[in-house]
């Protein structure tokens, strides 16, 4: 870090007010720049175009994840150093600039887990020279967070981590308002907004429109950041396109599908506002009431077969009670349609919390692209941030049920999200473990997926452990305040139980018309079969009649389950049906309005 991010973070009661361009040019040289929002959820579009188009160098990237906002810096050689949890582009898969530098050695990239992140910007936030978290026991990460040890707790005695301060010199984020005198306001989730602010030492924030003094009192479910806490803020509308800001416009996936496709022209020129604004679409869709799509006519999509992810989806959400609290990741199709199925139908009073816990207690609306994430934050009881959700429920052992997929897995239920070595000797890197090397242990079951089962992705021993179910027996567990529950890993071939006497994975289940042999030829370690193996139901007619219609009318489970070559044409296929959906959405909000 640069000298001066240990430099007094107290900032201005009343921040100054400028541009985009203004703001760009508080950027300096050599900054550590954390960036605010949340996957494709207010993202500082403008702001980084205006940082990149500047001609800025060595900033070191500070954030939990990395996927376009990252890309777009490294588009402009801006970036030196990047320290993140995870990066990926969502539905669109793995960015190709963050891979290319991460797989060349050519920029330091290194891997934390998303506590000791937190716990970093909180010791930085609190002025303290170092904040404890729990390890992630049976991974490999602690040793890949940079400073981070383990050491004797002095009073309890018990082995703990230990962070120190991770200071920034400027964060940047985009909000929905900011009033005359500077208080932002923020509408969803927090991401890790608030932490990141508390540790830099410039925020800098863009905004969709700037409102009276007291005009912020009048909205509903909010956040501030007072102004004490903001050095400079420019009215930038649309300022987050095509990302999403609520309640303004939605995602332009469309638009993001063009970009990323487009790799003979720069993704900055690919990702600017039309000069009309944000189209008219995108903003009817922000206005389209939760009430008014689950009163729609089913939206049913008409297939014959059922597909493997169908029945993977269905035998993940018979785990699933009126007593789960089920959190879905960074990029999990999966794991939504699988917790939006059990609430909608033998599981009502479960909780389901989306965007990592930002979206808390939702109801199980379909999975429209571009719709969810306005679906989700309307239907919610309450938004989060980052932070507060793994003080609150993550370190309190109060999930259930979290389901990831992994790249790799190995007999001891290990999982590799971080890189791989290519059979030529060379690094594939992934997204990154996020923060499931914590929260393995912290859920009280312990779920994991694999789309395609081979012997590549299931192994005698993982070459990185990003997370693992370390704490395993009740033994383990308790004395840690977390709950002992199931540790399953789920595959196209079969479901894995990880056995807490010999801990090593044993076949429970094969999926429909798989042999035991077929396990065993495709899988990388000798396979123990459990003496009760059977066969996976197959999903009733009534059960796959609500998925598809109720829950996944444009089949995004289906995402995780193609090949790479096969994943451009469903993306334009689902981008296309989606398009269609959402038109259809509009017009009822439309009719219902004019009724």
């Amino acid at each position: 870090m640069t000298n001066r991010a240990a430099t007094s973070l107290v900032k201005p009661n009343r921040p100054r007010f400028t541009d985009v361009a203004g703001l760009a040019a508080m950027v300096s040289q050599g900054d550590s720049l954390g960036v605010g929002g949340h996957h494709f959820a207010r993202l500082p579009i403008a702001l980084l175009r205006a940082i990149a188009s500047s001609g800025i160098k060595d900033l070191h990237y500070v954030c939990w994840a990395g996927g376009l906002s990252l890309e777009l810096l490294l588009e402009a050689g801006a970036v030196a150093e990047i320290d993140l949890c995870f990066s990926s582009l969502d539905i669109f898969g793995l960015p190709p600039r963050f891979r290319a530098a991460a797989e060349s050695g050519a920029i330091p990239v290194r891997d934390w887990t998303a506590l000791a992140m937190i716990q970093a910007l909180r010791a930085a936030q609190q002025n303290l020279p170092s904040m404890p978290f729990q390890l992630p026991d049976g991974s490999d990460m602690l040793a890949r967070v940079p400073g981070a040890s383990a050491a004797s707790d002095p009073i309890a005695g018990r082995a703990a981590g230990y962070i120190p301060p991770l200071r920034l010199d400027t964060f940047i984020v985009h909000a929905q308002r900011a009033d005359e005198s500077g208080n932002v306001q923020i509408i969803g989730p927090r991401a890790l907004d608030f932490a990141m602010v508390g540790a830099a030492r410039n925020v800098l924030v863009t905004v969709e429109e700037i409102v009276p003094v007291g005009a912020l009192r009048q909205d509903g479910r909010q956040s501030i950041l007072t102004r004490n806490q903001i050095s400079a803020i420019a009215p930038a509308a649309g300022g987050a396109y095509p990302a999403s800001c609520l309640p303004f416009y939605v995602t332009d996936y469309r638009a993001l599908s063009d970009a990323f496709a487009a790799r003979e022209t720069p993704l900055a020129d690919n990702l600017r506002t039309p000069p009309e604004g944000v189209p008219g679409p995108l903003q009817a869709a922000a206005k389209v009431r939760a009430e008014t799509v689950l009163a729609m006519p089913a939206l049913a999509r008409s297939e014959k077969d059922i597909s493997v992810e169908e029945t993977i989806a269905v035998r993940i959400a018979a785990e699933l009670d009126n007593e789960s609290f089920a959190s879905a990741g960074a990029v999990s199709p999966l794991a939504n349609v699988a917790y939006r199925l059990a609430k909608a139908t033998h599981a009502p009073d479960m909780i389901i919390a989306t965007m990592s816990c930002g979206h808390l207690d939702i109801a199980p609306s379909p999975m429209i692209l571009s719709l969810i994430e306005s679906l989700d934050c309307q239907t919610a009881v309450a938004h989060a941030g980052g932070d507060d959700t793994y003080s609150t429920y993550y370190q309190a052992g109060a999930v259930t049920h979290e389901i990831v997929g992994a790249a790799q897995v190995d007999r001891r239920g290990r999982l590799n999200t971080v890189a791989l070595r290519k059979p030529s000797g060379g690094l594939l890197r992934l997204p990154g473990q996020g923060g499931m090397a914590d929260v393995a242990n912290m859920h009280r079951d312990y779920l994991l997926y694999l789309p395609r089962h081979s012997a590549q992705s299931l192994v005698d021993e993982v070459e990185i452990a990003s997370s693992a179910r370390g704490l395993l027996t009740s033994a383990e567990r308790e004395p840690m305040g977390y709950r002992t529950g199931k540790a399953l890993v789920f595959t196209d071939l079969c479901v894995f139980r990880l056995d807490q006497i010999s801990r090593e994975l044993i076949v429970i289940e094969l999926m429909p018309g798989v042999t035991q042999q077929q396990v065993r030829d495709a899988t990388g370690f000798a396979v123990t079969f459990d003496p009760d193996c059977g066969e996976v139901p197959l999903p009733s007619d009534d059960t796959l009649a609500i998925l598809r219609s109720r829950i996944d009318p444009l089949g995004l489970g289906r995402l995780e389950f193609v090949s790479a070559k096969e994943r451009g044409a469903l993306i334009a296929e689902i981008v296309d049906a989606d398009h269609v959906m959402v038109e259809r959405c509009i017009a009822a909000q439309r009719s219902l309005i004019e009724s």
